[in-house]
């Protein structure tokens, strides 16, 4: 029962001011307002260990990547691939990340640099900061003066050197050898190795055979020696290029000495050849196999490998099967694999789609900035992104992009330190980007603890920090 005090209490009050309690109405609404009644959250990070890119847009938190620390854990692959229109910030941030990785001493980068003016090419600037000489590919002086890649280096291997070879042949004649030319490649090439023993064998060695074919190169097949000599003229003439034509001089000799594949950097100036030139897949197929065969050792090493104008790589069914191999060779010797491409596009609808597709497929970090609407949805089909993401990218501002590792989509600003500036900027009229996004203190101080705690951790190894 009531205490009789209660009631009389609560009669006397509802005598004087009337009823007070009332009957609350059911709220209707929906999930999308409904949300608005809980406390702002932001997607979960990469985790701290790694390199400093800069900040997630929504959360304003610190954004840290790196492909060494995530792999096996968040990520199926180290590969990345960085999109986007020129004149929005991708050259600044390969630029960033490659100068912070090389903070770490077990990690070692390789550019091959397409871009540039003035003679050299847009890595020079940080090449020299860092008292590193740019192996510059010239045709103009490569008779004379130049550097030299020799494809028939004995310490790529036999059956690397042919597979080079054939590729070298098939980009540049836009089809795969038959089974007759092949044939013809090959017999000449093992004559070659198996008689040159006191030099470096060299194109101009293989091009004399193709011409000239030895007897017993017929007698092992049961053919006659003009149909062997038919079957590598065209060979022959492709070859020739490297040796007396426009490409004459970087590639049809002994390889030059004193090119420092231990250094942290190695830069690989293209930016003398024509990027609309057969050359330039040429280029990259014969230092892709000359990388892989010299470069590319079990020393526990972290390597980074970055294609500046990697459609010439992508768009070519020859050079892109070539590539995948190097990708799933190296993914267990820790190769990260970079490629910069302007538009999905150029790879996806190009002669090479099902070997793009292949690549495209390994790389799981992908980084997106601003591009057209048309074009940002063609890229959202490709890459699985989610529909948010897609209707941003063509509002991104230069230093911003929708970064997806492995399903974790974010929006990122890339920051840049002071003394990183002079580096990625240089007011060139060749450079991607004169556009500055933004220099962050907070970023430059983070950076430059996290730099004296490598060096601490480096010099002192029972000292614990992230990496």
């Amino acid at each position: 029962m009531r205490d009789p005090l209660s009631a009389l209490t609560e009669a006397f009050t509802s005598f004087l001011f009337g009823k007070v309690e009332t009957t609350r109405l059911p709220v209707r609404t929906s999930t999308g307002q409904a949300q608005a009644v809980y406390l702002p959250t932001a997607a979960p990070g990469l985790g701290d260990s790694g390199v400093i890119i800069g900040r997630e847009v929504y959360s304003g938190k610190g954004y840290i990547y790196d492909p060494f620390q995530l792999y096996g854990q968040q990520l199926p692959a180290p590969h990345w691939l960085v999109l986007g229109e020129s004149g929005n910030g991708k050259s600044a941030l390969e630029k960033t990340y490659v100068l912070r990785q090389l903070r770490f001493r077990d990690r070692q980068v390789v550019v091959l640099d397409a871009q540039g003016e003035d003679g050299v090419g847009e890595w020079n600037l940080i090449a020299q900061e860092l008292g590193i000489t740019p192996i510059r590919l010239d045709p103009m002086v490569a008779v004379d003066a130049g550097i030299r890649l020799n494809p028939l280096d004995p310490s790529i291997t036999t059956t690397g050197q042919l597979a080079l070879l054939r590729t070298i042949i098939e980009v540049a004649m836009g089809h795969g050898l038959d089974e007759r030319a092949g044939f013809a490649l090959k017999v000449a090439h093992a004559y070659v190795n198996e008689q040159i023993t006191d030099r470096q064998p060299i194109l101009t060695d293989i091009v004399e055979q193709l011409r000239h074919p030895k007897a017993e190169s017929a007698e092992a097949m049961n053919v006659d020696i003009d149909d062997v000599r038919a079957w590598g003229l065209d060979v022959a003439l492709v070859l020739d290029r490297l040796v007396d034509g426009d490409l004459r001089g970087m590639f049809d000799g002994p390889t030059t000495v004193g090119i420092d594949l231990d250094a942290p950097l190695i830069v690989f100036d293209l930016s003398h050849i024509d990027r609309n030139s057969i050359a330039m897949p040429i280029l990259m197929a014969i230092v892709g196999v000359w990388l892989e065969h010299t470069w590319i050792r079990p020393d526990r090493k972290k390597r980074i490998f970055l294609v500046e104008e990697a459609w010439h790589i992508i768009n070519s069914p020859f050079v892109a099967q070539l590539f995948q191999r190097l990708l799933k060779f190296g993914r267990r010797l820790g190769l990260s694999f970079v490629a910069v491409v302007h538009h999905l596009s150029d790879v996806v609808d190009g002669a090479a789609a099902r070997e793009a597709a292949a690549i495209l497929k390994m790389a799981s970090t992908r980084t997106i900035y601003a591009q057209k609407a048309d074009e940002a949805r063609a890229t959202g089909r490709v890459l699985g992104l989610p529909r948010w993401a897609v209707e941003i990218i063509p509002t991104l501002t230069p230093g911003i992009a929708v970064w997806d590792v492995n399903g974790n989509v974010q929006v990122v600003k890339h920051l840049i330190t002071e003394k990183e500036r002079p580096l990625v900027y240089t007011d060139r009229a060749m450079t991607e980007s004169s556009v500055d996004p933004g220099i962050d203190p907070e970023l430059e101080w983070e950076t430059e603890q996290r730099a004296a705690l490598i060096e601490q951790h480096l010099n002192d190894p029972t000292q614990s920090t992230v990496a």
